[in-house]
């Protein structure tokens, strides 16, 4: 029987590998498109790739900044700012992207099973840990779909596939059932990729 301890490693190893995971499908997506896509809306009530970036920063700083000494919505953060179209080129939104990227990763890796018992406040309601961990594992992902879906939109016929790509399914799972059962964690395979032979 695992012991708290090692299911809570367990549990950080597999969230960080999830977050690594979505910001890779994010940054395949940005790396398809030219700079103008990154600032196209469907229509005026639709977000910009870019926009939908710096609202992802701005929810980072303010949810992963002293994570478990303050509460996850900072008085100095401007929710609304974050949905101003006013990011002009692609090194302000990477930049944004980074920093975003950065502070939680930072928050992440400094938690220990020590800390496990510490409520997270966010909007002054209390959350275990893990349910705080989790309400943003479900929210970036939410996101990072967004910024895919406009980037098939505006990609067409000359996407690049970023899981498996259409009518190749069947062998896919063919080489996925030819090998012995194993433990891996899903994302190995798109963050840790073999080497080409």
């Amino acid at each position: 029987m695992p012991t708290t301890r090692a299911m809570t490693a367990d549990y950080l190893t597999s969230v960080r590998k999830q977050f690594a995971y979505y910001q890779l499908l994010g940054e395949q997506t940005l790396a398809q498109l030219p700079d103008e896509a990154l600032f196209w809306q469907v229509n005026p009530e639709s977000n910009s790739i870019a926009t939908i970036v710096k609202h992802l920063w701005g929810n980072m700083l303010s949810r992963w900044t002293d994570f478990l000494t303050t509460d996850g919505e900072k008085e100095w953060r401007q929710r609304e700012a974050e949905f101003d179209n006013d990011l002009r080129s692609r090194a302000e939104v990477l930049a944004k992207w980074q920093e975003g990227w950065q502070c939680l990763y930072a928050a992440l890796d400094s938690l220990t099973p020590a800390t496990w018992d510490q409520p997270v406040y966010i909007r002054n309601q209390a959350h275990s840990l893990t349910e705080a961990i989790n309400r943003q594992l479900a929210h970036y992902p939410y996101h990072i779909g967004q910024i895919v879906f406009i980037g098939k939109m505006v990609r067409a016929e000359a996407w690049e596939s970023l899981s498996i790509p259409r009518g190749s399914s069947a062998a896919y799972n063919a080489t996925k059932f030819a090998q012995p059962p194993h433990q891996a964690h899903f994302t190995d395979e798109y963050l840790n990729p073999a080497p080409q032979a």
